[in-house]
């Protein structure tokens, strides 16, 4: 009697597959055949859950975007109400929810690896540009909304422009991503967290 294959698994198994193959090949050397041997499966069976290309990469990018979705509520629900914590522990609870956006560990060393590629890639793809879009403006409104709250719990230096201060630090999350993955060797992982955690503390008003 054939095994039974839960449809969501095998789909995640795939997606995970994916990943490792853009992590160690790139986007550009990434195909359904590669994902499919990388997964243990024939060509026949992988498409049997993805009929392209295409929509391999559609869900596999939505996939990791409700991840970091998850992660990210998950920690708004631990921090709760901002201001019943004393200054340095907003900052700190507030550093630990924008790190998801860094590559700190192997799980996120990989997200950004991929997102760093389908980027690049949506640059002259189409089909990419609407997924990329949202990303971009996500990240924004979630900066956007950690420095107002910041700012509405007087943790911030009075007179900050805010909209100024979610593209400087949108960039720098950016800025430590991209040099972080494409060197290593340079900008490690305590380097990037420590590198968020002064742009913060330079932004408090130091009470």
């Amino acid at each position: 009697m054939p095994k039974l294959v839960d449809p969501e698994t095998r789909r995640r198994e795939v997606v995970d597959a994916l990943f490792r193959v853009v992590v160690r090949d790139g986007l550009q050397r990434t195909s359904l055949r590669a994902v499919a041997d990388e997964a243990g499966l024939n060509i026949g069976s992988l498409r049997h859950y993805f009929s392209s290309q295409q929509e391999l990469m559609d869900f596999a990018m939505q996939s990791m975007l409700d991840g970091l979705t998850d992660r990210l509520l998950q920690h708004v629900e631990r921090i709760g109400d901002l201001s019943r914590h004393p200054r340095p522990e907003r900052l700190r609870l507030v550093a630990d929810l924008l790190a998801e956006l860094l590559p700190l560990d192997e799980h996120r060393r990989a997200e950004v690896t991929v997102f760093l590629d389908f980027n690049a890639a949506a640059r002259t793809n189409p089909a990419f540009r609407d997924l990329s879009h949202h990303a971009a403006t996500g990240a924004r409104r979630l900066v956007r909304r950690v420095l107002t709250r910041l700012d509405e719990t007087g943790t911030l230096r009075p007179g900050r422009d805010i909209d100024i201060e979610t593209e400087r630090l949108t960039a720098l999350l950016d800025g430590l991503g991209l040099s972080a993955v494409r060197h290593p060797d340079v900008l490690s992982a305590q380097a990037c967290a420590e590198a968020l955690r002064v742009h913060l503390e330079d932004l408090s008003d130091g009470r």
